[in-house]
């Protein structure tokens, strides 16, 4: 037995309350060591009277090429707790694992209070909660200036025509704006989409807007209050969720606030506001420069970045941010640059915009393991780059073998309590990377492949405008092109693929959020996902091999997302491909 490798730590992702009255326990141990996990607990005060009341046994829920991970749901009925391991290996050897680490297996330790794990008393107020809406939403991101022109009398002046230049560059506009959004959301309606993730909206000069003027104020060129009103009340009617852009690690060049630095240094009443190393500060950079005098956002001269631990910027950014629920009725926050930002005003938004609408959805931009920021009083969650590259270097870059793929996104199953998995926002194209149709160098299937699993897994899906219609870009600014409406530069096939795939998800939505999951390699090399819930079973093949194999399907009801519905013997999966079929659904 591996006793390094066993591992597990309370009040965290492998210890937490699921529901008021459920508890999920999790252990690490070194891969196909462990034979098997008795999970012992029970009330700690009762344990002075009667050790432990109650036992499990854990089930393997995932395996990486390094660890198997165990859990176990456990019913609190006091609202304290307390419990112990007991590991046996292949070998039958057994031994203790709490509190105090390994210890032998003996009544004694068995019996031995300071042994055991605890958590002292469960206060429902602590406990991680995600809204219950987000798992079944399908979001649509939209990059305000590039997705429809509903108002041509608003476009900035030297608007370039509509679709007249294939590669943008940085400066260039279209006339993007809100009323073209209202009038498209009869087309995201029929599309299935349930949730818009807007960048921002706020004025700003760039065609990004992440270089805020006036968080107050819809840009001029997108419209005013009154039409991002309707659009907020027109998508509410159709059942669709707004997500608005919060973009508090920075501000504008040409803020009212910083330009007032600009001109009085040490005297402005705003100096305070921001990371000044010295002053004079650095004037009239809008580029990179490494020599700024103060910290800006990737050393982007034109966005300095806010001071959030003062109070006077804190009470702005928050008055912002209960401002647009309160009077728009938003129900989400995107929190651009959301790891740069102290963790205490984390906490402080959160408290706000929940105490303002409290199924409000709070979902940070981070692109690595988030822990620290999901723990229930910060954010509900994170933008899922982890997965979005290992699906792309898996379907797309064909990098990943599906054994290290495998690996990967059940090491990746494990990093947050099941709640906040649940909310997880994935995506596999943003307006800050490539398009996904050009990273696959224009495979189609490939892209398909990678679409369909993306939306088997946990989590709320998220579609980067164009990508249904097979838009294609290089990075930032290429990826951000205008929308193609002309029917005959759209890909029909990839967008009616979207409609059913997006169907299938909505369809199968509570055994892919409540069922329990598998993913494994055959021997044929193919990729399995299977989830079951009582006697629903959902299955999907995908095929990343090098040549077709054939599959026996006998008896099975074929979900294709190309094909009606049918019941067939067998069928051949080729390459790139990806085949859903299920039984008793």
């Amino acid at each position: 037995m591996e006793l390094s490798a066993i591992y597990h730590r309370p009040e965290s992702e492998y210890a937490y309350l699921y529901t008021k009255d459920a508890m999920h326990i999790r252990i690490r141990t070194k891969k196909d060591d462990i034979s098997c996990i008795n999970l012992h607990y029970g009330d700690s005060v009762i344990f002075h009277e009667d050790s432990y009341e109650h036992q499990v046994s854990m089930t393997k829920v995932a395996s990486d090429n390094l660890f198997d991970y165990w859990q176990a749901e456990a019913q609190v009925e006091f609202a304290r707790i307390q419990y112990i391991f007991e590991i046996e290996a292949l070998d039958h050897q057994k031994v203790l694992y709490g509190d105090r680490g390994v210890v032998e297996f003996t009544d004694e330790n068995f019996n031995f209070f300071m042994n055991g794990f605890k958590l002292p008393y469960f206060h429902e107020v602590d406990r991680c909660k995600v809204p219950e809406w987000v798992a079944s939403t399908v979001w649509y991101q939209i990059f305000p200036e590039r997705f429809a022109n509903g108002n041509p009398s608003l476009s900035p002046e030297n608007s370039l025509p509509w679709d007249s230049k294939k590669s943008p560059q940085n400066g260039d506009f279209f006339g993007g704006d809100l009323q073209g959004v209202i009038d498209k959301l009869d087309y995201l309606e029929d599309l299935g989409i349930t949730g818009l993730y807007f960048c921002p909206v706020f004025e700003a000069p760039s065609n990004h807007k992440y270089d805020t003027l006036d968080y107050f104020e819809i840009d001029k060129h997108f419209g005013d209050k009154e039409v991002f009103k309707k659009m907020v009340d027109e998508a509410h009617a159709r059942g669709m969720k707004v997500m608005l852009d919060a973009v508090f690690n920075h501000i504008g060049y040409s803020s009212p606030q910083w330009q007032d630095v600009l001109q009085n240094d040490e005297k402005s009443a705003y100096k305070d506001w921001f990371h000044i190393q010295q002053f004079p500060v650095t004037k009239d950079n809008l580029g990179n420069n490494r020599q700024l005098t103060y910290h800006a956002f990737a050393f982007q001269g034109h966005m300095p970045k806010l001071n959030t631990a003062n109070p006077e910027v804190k009470e702005y950014l928050l008055s912002i941010a209960t401002y647009w629920i309160e009077h728009f009725d938003i129900d989400a926050w995107r929190l651009d640059v959301a790891n740069e930002i102290d963790h205490q005003f984390w906490k402080d938004f959160h408290r706000a915009v929940t105490t303002q609408k409290s199924d409000l959805y709070i979902l940070g931009e981070i692109w690595h393991s988030s822990q620290p920021w999901l723990n229930g009083d910060e954010f509900h969650a994170v933008m899922n780059y982890p997965l979005s590259e290992s699906v792309k270097d898996y379907f797309l870059r064909k990098g990943l073998s599906t054994n290290r793929f495998v690996s990967d996104i059940q090491s990746q199953s494990m990093y947050y309590r099941r709640q906040v998995a649940e909310g997880m926002f994935n995506l596999l194209d943003s307006h800050d990377t490539e398009r996904i149709l050009t990273t696959a160098k224009g495979n189609i299937n490939a892209v398909k492949s990678a679409l369909a699993f993306l939306f088997l897994q946990l989590g709320t899906p998220c579609i980067y405008y164009g990508t249904e219609v097979g838009l294609t870009g290089e990075h930032d600014p290429d990826c951000r092109k205008v929308m193609p409406w002309e029917p005959a530069d759209q890909n029909l096939e990839l967008l009616n693929f979207m409609k059913e795939l997006i169907a299938l998800r909505k369809q199968h939505q509570n055994v892919i959020q409540f069922g329990e999951f598998t993913l494994s390699q055959g021997k044929d090399g193919l990729l399995r996902i299977h989830y079951s819930l009582g006697e629903t079973q959902l299955t999907a093949f995908f095929n990343q091999t090098n040549k077709s194999l054939p599959i026996s399907l006998k008896g099975k009801t074929l979900l294709s997302i190309n094909t009606k519905k049918n019941t067939i013997s067998s069928c051949t999966l080729h390459t790139d491909g990806a085949i859903i079929l299920g039984c008793n659904l």
